[in-house]
């Protein structure tokens, strides 16, 4: 009997002591996606010709190497998912199909004009609102455009978000037929009461069918999103959604936590009370309770918020140490230049960012007067880039050094004194001039990386600009 509760003691202080870090580190930070993240992006230095001046370079540099990738926003919806944080236009009237996929193909076609050799394509991806609100046509159409100006790489990889409520078995055949062979759906969570909350009402048997579907088809990776501390979610909806989750077993998964960002993405998100929220510490709890069962079935934790199982490609970056992140997440293509085609895309020259106006009235008007439709961006300085590989090292492989001479900046002293407390806390170790993430601080990935974020340090916000980190 000692024995016995002599573990349950240890157990205690080891779930005491994490809830105390919890409270400790639960503050509001950026998810890096980019550095500088967005808020801080200097608009008053930016300008267009710019920003196709920095494109230009990074195309004549990576366009017989790397290639480029492309993202494309979609932002159709036939109804709100009141979860969701991404721009989007919630319509039934399917006549705005055409006009929109002319207007992208024509962004494009004003971009290839800036390069002087036709650009070679290693990724696409196709992101919403809906993808599969388009009709199989007109997204054949899309593709068949973007392609005609294009080199497409061997190595490719082209992916699509996929509604499993509306994605049908034409959709995955017509798109795996233009080279399409990665499709993730969002699940959330199967809870009725939850689905119901965040207005995204999708049977298990919608997502098995569809799941399926492409694996007949021969997509070579099928990946699945889910999310904990949604309205009203408990620690048994997240059991049971990765219970049937076990059941499908998608070659990937995005496991991670509800933005509750209302003063950014509007009414949505203001209809829930605080109290309609878990708490922190529950949340805590879904996703380390989320992750053992997600361990337990085979799959790997990737980065931050990502899971997939060794048969992935997502995992092999890994391992590889090949994995990237970018404005679309955890990917295993890494390219110097990203292309943002569509509403509020974000575009990546490696020294600028870029993004696109998010009205699409404003957007339309732009592009019939040939005018590329950026309407903010920033143009990184050397520090910035400094910055940002220290960040992208910790997000995509859990250390970085500074043995390269550069990769030192001047203020790394003083973001070694931030991350004091860290260290003794166990989250990382730093040591012969590299920091490592011990298994202990994956969690709080993003405070680490706020200590290098000498942006942020700076000039810290007196409003809340960001979700929180846990």
């Amino acid at each position: 009997m000692r024995g016995i509760a002599s573990t349950f003691g240890i157990r205690n202080r080891i779930e005491k002591m994490k809830t105390n870090l919890i409270q400790k580190y639960n503050i509001a930070g950026p998810r890096y996606t980019s550095y500088p993240t967005v808020p801080y992006w200097d608009n008053s230095s930016f300008s267009l010709q710019k920003w196709k001046e920095t494109l230009q370079r990074s195309i004549k540099e990576s366009n017989h190497k790397d290639g480029i990738s492309l993202y494309i926003h979609l932002p159709f919806c036939e109804s709100m998912c009141t979860f969701c944080g991404c721009n989007k236009r919630i319509t039934k009237r399917h006549e705005v199909e055409q006009p929109y996929i002319k207007a992208v193909l024509k962004e494009w076609n004003l971009y290839c004009e800036l390069f002087k050799e036709r650009p070679r394509i290693k990724e696409i991806h196709l992101g919403g609102g809906t993808p599969t609100f388009f009709s199989t046509a007109n997204l054949e159409f899309l593709i068949k455009g973007i392609l005609r100006r294009a080199i497409v790489a061997e190595d490719h990889e082209f992916s699509f978000e996929g509604h499993p409520n509306n994605t049908t078995k034409e959709h995955l055949q017509t798109l795996y037929d233009l080279g399409f062979r990665r499709v993730s759906y969002g699940i959330q969570d199967y809870n009725p009461v939850v689905q119901k909350a965040i207005h995204r009402i999708q049977p298990f048997e919608n997502v098995k069918k569809v799941t399926e579907w492409a694996r007949e088809i021969g997509y070579t990776s099928v990946g699945h999103d889910i999310i904990f501390g949604l309205p009203f979610q408990t620690l048994d909806h997240i059991k049971t959604t990765i219970e049937k989750t076990k059941e499908l077993l998608p070659d990937r998964l995005a496991f991670y936590s509800y933005a509750h960002v209302p003063w950014i993405k509007g009414n949505g998100q203001r209809g829930f009370k605080k109290e309609d929220l878990p708490s922190a510490e529950e949340k805590r709890i879904q996703y380390e309770t989320g992750k053992e069962m997600l361990s337990s079935i085979g799959y790997e934790e990737i980065g931050m918020d990502h899971f997939a199982l060794r048969t992935d490609s997502l995992y092999k970056a890994m391992e590889n140490e090949e994995l990237h992140r970018n404005f679309m997440g955890y990917t295993t293509t890494k390219t110097q230049a990203m292309i943002g085609l569509g509403i509020s895309s974000i575009s990546d020259s490696w020294y600028g960012f870029a993004q696109n106006v998010k009205g699409l009235e404003e957007y339309y008007h732009l592009i019939n007067n040939n005018i590329i439709p950026v309407y903010r961006g920033h143009i990184l300085n050397e520090e910035d880039e400094v910055i940002r590989r220290h960040i992208l090292n910790l997000m995509c492989h859990f250390k970085t050094s500074w043995k390269d001479k550069e990769l030192y900046f001047n203020e790394l002293p003083d973001a070694l004194i931030r991350l004091k407390e860290m260290e003794a806390d166990g989250l990382i170790t730093i040591e012969d001039k590299t920091i490592s993430v011990t298994a202990k601080g994956h969690p709080f990935v993003r405070n680490i990386c706020m200590a290098f974020d000498l942006r942020l340090q700076k000039d810290k916000p007196e409003t809340q600009l960001f979700s929180m980190t846990i």
